[in-house]
């Protein structure tokens, strides 16, 4: 009885450590996901294979990294922490730029989760998610590939890549690029058609904006 317990608390959350990389699994109960990028250069957001919430985390530049998760039956928050000595490349470069910490890190999510990610200079993939999702970031690079459900995405500069077929679309942006199947839009592009259950919205200043319908 005792052996069968401890396999499940592994099994339900578990920590695993392996030199600069850290991983956690966990459930939740919450429908809401909201992850904090802060510290991060990558996020990847997949789904996951079961009804878990997978966190794999991987940062060269410190010589420890943790995920922290808060867990309540409304939302389950992920967060990242860096302690250490940081390399002298990134105590250099900081004046450069701030995105030399060799963070990324991978969310594995159960379809069923509505999910929010936060940040500021940071490059997000989403890889054809079965989730609701909302983005809001300063700046960086997101590739959505195929949009399956009610997308947002919110930042001032960047790119912005995804395939949205069947789907109702509003982009905005005041100087940026917007490119809707390699046709040139002026700030502004929308669609909507009543029997398309999904949507992608995605406002920025500065952004260029790549999409594809077809």
């Amino acid at each position: 009885m005792k052996k069968s317990f401890g396999f499940i608390f592994l099994l339900i959350f578990g920590v695993t450590f392996s030199q600069k990389k850290i991983s956690k699994t966990f459930k939740s109960l919450s429908k809401e996901i909201n992850i904090y990028t802060k510290g991060l250069d990558n996020l990847q957001i997949e789904n996951s294979n079961s009804d878990l919430i997978e966190v794999f985390l991987s940062a060269e530049s410190y010589d420890d990294q943790l995920i922290e998760i808060e867990n309540t039956t409304e939302r389950a928050n992920v967060k990242f922490d860096f302690r250490g000595t940081e390399t002298r490349e990134v105590i250099f470069r900081k004046f450069i730029t701030k995105r030399l910490q060799k963070a990324n890190a991978i969310v594995k999510i159960p379809k069923n989760k509505q999910v929010y990610v936060f940040g500021e200079n940071v490059d997000i993939e989403s890889k054809s998610i079965n989730n609701n999702l909302s983005i809001y970031i300063d700046n960086g690079i997101v590739k959505l590939h195929t949009i399956k459900a009610n997308t947002i995405v919110k930042l001032y500069a960047g790119n912005v890549y995804a395939t949205a077929k069947k789907t109702d679309v509003k982009i905005i942006s005041n100087l940026g690029k917007i490119l809707i199947d390699s046709a040139i839009c002026k700030k502004k592009y929308l669609t909507k058609t009543p029997v398309f259950t999904k949507k992608i919205d995605v406002h920025s200043i500065k952004a260029n904006i790549f999409l594809t319908t077809k």
